[in-house]
């Protein structure tokens, strides 16, 4: 349960960021891609190969990295950013990654001690 409820988090937090994105990038006379890029799909097929706990593993472990990086860009372009529409866009998300990163580390946490019991 924990798993679905974070991956719907993501789907609604992710939605709006991306929404918050297109604004700036469309400001920006930049194009954002329709599709996910040739890494990031290979990373969701594998995922869609899975089920049940081990599906779950590999999710929480994809998502605690991929949140740990995002918070490490994203605090890089809000502190250091020379566009000041893209480095706001990285500081109004910036708190939403790392609650993010918070609740897949707890997932992580519980998981690892449910599976030991």
């Amino acid at each position: 349960d924990g798993v679905k409820q974070f991956g719907q988090r993501m789907v609604e937090d992710h939605t709006k960021a991306n929404e918050l994105l297109k604004q700036v990038a469309g400001r920006e006379s930049i194009a954002v891609p329709d599709s996910l890029d040739a890494k990031a799909q290979a990373r969701v097929d594998k995922l869609a190969k899975l089920s049940g706990a081990q599906f779950d593993r590999a999710y929480i472990k994809d998502q605690v990295k991929d949140h740990e990086q995002d918070v490490r860009e994203f605090q890089l372009e809000a502190e250091n950013g020379l566009d000041p529409d893209v480095k706001h866009f990285a500081a109004q998300t910036l708190p939403t990654l790392k609650e993010h990163l918070t609740m897949i580390k707890d997932l992580r946490k519980n998981s690892n001690s449910t599976s030991r019991k």
